[in-house]
């Protein structure tokens, strides 16, 4: 990268450089990436985010701007004003604009809309740094990922039921995406991403959205999300394999987003890794300065059928945020009777149940 005036636009083309950025982070863990904005600001790069943007269709943010008058005015001009305004470092993301929806019990969620020039933006940032932290991702996250499915989510939750792990750890984290502390997200992303103008675009979005949080409804929220989760995965995977007997494992976990099931081993001498687990998880989400939902957070270990009753409807849950429409039903459909053998008993789980209603 040359002066601040001027950026020197790289010949590779972005699946070529999106490979090698994988390849890279995966390959040495502790590497820092430097020189990423100018692909960022490269017009091939905001095509792609607009393109991804326009299909999603999603609704205009503040300034009222949608896709039909950015097609009428013409795109490319569009985008090469975008990329002029990034080039020169004047580009600032406007305020995002509020939607609540209902859930129930009288409770809103508030949805954080960008408006499309910064959707494109945060495309355009996503489509660079995701390689990167997908490589130290961990494969107990399936929320939001490339190449990963909530139906997958549920298959590992099962698959862990069925080999023995019945007591399960339900955790819940109140309002995360709104509790979300820029400082320690900013932190986290420069441990990979060494290039002060990315970090400066990433604060001048959080900013956008206030004082905490990350907007639901932003491009680049899940992304950011799952990143300031990942140490949370980690010790998770570091407690699979300190508690490892050979090619048995005695902790498993599914993290979609924010919705958290851990399933540990039935057997009465394996009972004080509920406690360990449960006590570690909390330690870490007091690390984040996040707080659990109490009134759904939730440890089980009673008799075997209380736990795989507890599973069912934690299956459920941990999907809701993902799982919508027929296809979705479907799946379920197909695991629709896995049984599950433990501590004497044997007891359908009939995953189908969990989204009756």
């Amino acid at each position: 990268m040359e002066g601040r005036g001027d950026l020197t636009m790289a010949s590779i083309s972005l699946q070529d450089l999106k490979r090698r950025l994988y390849d890279e982070a995966k390959a040495e863990k502790t590497k820092r990436f430097w020189g990423l904005y100018v692909h960022v600001a490269k017009l091939e790069t905001l095509r792609a985010a607009y393109e991804i943007a326009k299909r999603h269709n999603g609704a205009p943010g503040i300034d009222g701007v949608t896709f039909a008058a950015i097609e009428a005015g013409g795109v490319e001009g569009w985008l090469v004003q975008l990329r002029d305004e990034l080039v020169t470092r004047t580009y600032r993301p406007l305020r995002n604009r509020r939607v609540e929806i209902p859930k129930g019990g009288g409770k809103v969620r508030v949805l954080g809309i960008p408006a499309t020039r910064d959707r494109v933006v945060q495309g355009a940032l996503k489509l660079i740094m995701e390689p990167i932290f997908e490589a130290d991702f961990c494969d107990g996250s399936y929320g939001y990922r490339p190449q990963r499915t909530a139906h997958e989510a549920v298959a590992r939750v099962a698959q862990a039921i069925v080999s023995g792990k019945t007591r399960v750890i339900d955790l819940d984290l109140a309002a995360y995406f709104d509790t979300v502390r820029p400082d320690l997200l900013l932190g986290k992303v420069a441990r990979r991403v060494q290039d002060p103008e990315i970090l400066h675009v990433l604060r001048l979005m959080l900013k956008a959205s206030g004082k905490r949080g990350v907007p639901q409804g932003g491009v680049i929220s899940p992304l950011l999300a799952n990143i300031y989760l990942t140490e949370v995965d980690a010790m998770l995977e570091r407690a699979k394999e300190v508690t490892r007997e050979g090619q048995r494992t005695r902790v498993e976990y599914a993290r979609y987003a924010d919705a958290l099931v851990i399933l540990v081993d039935g057997y009465r001498r394996h009972a004080w890794l509920l406690k360990a687990v449960d006590r570690r998880l909390r330690e870490e989400f007091a690390k984040l300065d996040l707080r659990l939902n109490e009134e759904r957070s939730q440890r089980k270990g009673a008799s075997g059928a209380t736990e795989v009753g507890v599973a069912r409807r934690r299956v459920g849950r941990l999907l809701a945020p993902g799982l919508r429409g027929a296809g979705a039903r479907g799946a379920f459909t197909a695991m629709a009777s896995i049984s599950t053998t433990s501590s004497g008993f044997t007891r359908p789980l009939t995953i189908t149940s969990v989204f009756v209603g």
